[in-house]
């Protein structure tokens, strides 16, 4: 099953370490995911998130307001 990988942030440079932190360990585990950005305020607001970037797995938000590395993510994705 594809895991549906979310990376919640306005697109900062933190946002873009997280995303790729976030397929680093989906490729690293062999996990099937899809990789989406969201930037929307008004969604990422929806999640409940006050501090980017946020880490949503299918659809549960599981970071945020940091950048773990790809092996403190892998957990995450199981």
């Amino acid at each position: 099953m594809t895991k549906k990988i979310q990376i919640l942030g306005s697109g900062c440079p933190k946002c873009k370490k997280l995303a790729e932190a976030a397929e680093t360990a989906a490729k690293e585990s062999g996990i099937p995911y899809q990789l989406e950005k969201v930037t929307d305020i008004q969604k990422i607001m929806e999640f409940g998130v006050m501090m980017t970037p946020a880490l949503v797995v299918d659809g549960q938000v599981k970071i945020m307001g940091q950048v773990p590395t790809p092996d403190q993510i892998k957990p995450l994705l199981k």
